[in-house]
Parts: C-alpha cells; structure tokens; sequence
C-alpha cells in the first residue's frame, strides 16, 4: 500500500474522519472550499459538496471551525482517539517524528551553509591608478597570486599614450580577485591593498562581486 494512503501506519479508508455538509444549512459562502487545501470540496449549485472525503486530514475540522452557520459537522474526535489506542501508533509516531526531525536538521544546515557562502566575499573588482609600469606590475601580480588559493583576471591596463607609457604617466588598471577553492578573499584584499599602498599607487574603487 502506498505511503500517502496511511495515516501513521492505518489505512486511510479505515479512518471514518471526514465533513458532512448540511445542504439545507449551507449559504454557498464558499469558505470551506476556498479554506481547504487538500480538495475535499467542491461547489455544486452554489453548495459546498464532499467530493474528495478520504483526502481530508484526519483530526482537522478547520472548515467547520470557520463555517459560517455552523453547516459542516464532523466525527467525535473520540473516534481518533480510540483509533490511536487500538492500533498503537506511537511508536510509528516516534520513528516518523525522528526523521521528520532529521530532515528539518539537514535542511536547517544546508540552509546555514548557504547562508554562511552567500556571505563571503569570493570575487572582487580592484582599479587603480599610479605610475603603473607594465613589466614590474604584471611581475608583482604574478608573485601575489604565486601558490596561494587566488587568481586574477579579467586585468586591464589602460595607458593613455604610446608617448606616455615611456614617460611613466599616470595609467589605469582594472582587474577581479577571485578565490580558487570558493573561500573568502577578505585578508587577501588587504594583501593587495597594501602593495598598491606600498608601490605609491591609487585605490580608485573596490568593488564586490
């Protein structure tokens, strides 16, 4: 027998638990139909009508606790009662709890971890501006990322003559630290802050991404 057909261990059918509408009380308010979400009901001639009767939750009454005029009648809850005695379902109960309970963990952890990934900062934008001599930056670029966890890319230098690269004008550089392993690049953002500080040159922005 499929899962969904039992309720915690009993079969569903064997369950007498379901709303009965009086057709002479009912207004056609639709307030049970619009109320419910397992599709117990539907309107007929703008009356409320048990349609799906095992779909009903057992032990919910909702519907009839917001009925209007009091139309929707149910079972004693008596009758759950005796069924949960007889049938000794709370070492079903148990077990069901515990792994709905596990399911609730992993998916509170999974969640924190998420969490926890968005926060990180992995990649970063960096421009700056200074004296940027080709070969020495590119070499000092090099030796930042030389065995560490990090790369660069996306790198642009933007110099604004041919005349002014060879008389060292002032130049542009853009380019996106990015984490190799998915870590945080927080201390290795003040490592390159500190060498374009060290080198003299021009934080313009940083940017993250």
């Amino acid at each position: 027998m499929a899962k969904q057909e039992l309720w915690h261990g009993i079969p569903r059918k064997d369950i007498p638990w379901y709303p009965t509408v009086g057709a002479d009380t009912c207004i056609g308010c639709t307030l049970c139909f619009a109320t419910c979400g397992r599709s117990v009901y539907d309107m007929l001639d703008n009356l409320a009508v048990v349609v799906n009767p095992m779909n009903c939750m057992v032990g919910c009454s909702t519907c009839a606790t917001v009925c209007p005029v009091q139309a929707i009648h149910f079972p004693d809850r008596s009758l759950v009662w005796k069924l949960e005695r007889e049938h000794k379902i709370f070492k079903i109960v148990r077990q069901e709890s515990e792994e709905k309970k596990a399911k609730l963990d992993a998916a509170r952890a999974r969640a924190a971890a998420e969490d926890a990934i968005a926060k990180l900062t992995t990649r970063a934008r960096i421009e700056i501006a200074g004296q940027l001599s080709e070969k020495r930056c590119l070499t000092q670029l090099d030796e930042l990322v030389q065995d560490r966890p990090f790369d660069l890319v996306n790198l642009r230098l933007e110099i604004p003559t041919v005349q002014g690269m060879r008389t060292n004008t002032p130049s542009r550089m853009t380019f996106e630290i990015t984490s190799t392993e998915q870590e945080d690049i927080g201390g290795y953002l003040s490592e390159v802050r500190d060498w374009i500080r060290r080198n003299g040159w021009v934080l313009i922005s940083e940017q993250h991404l």
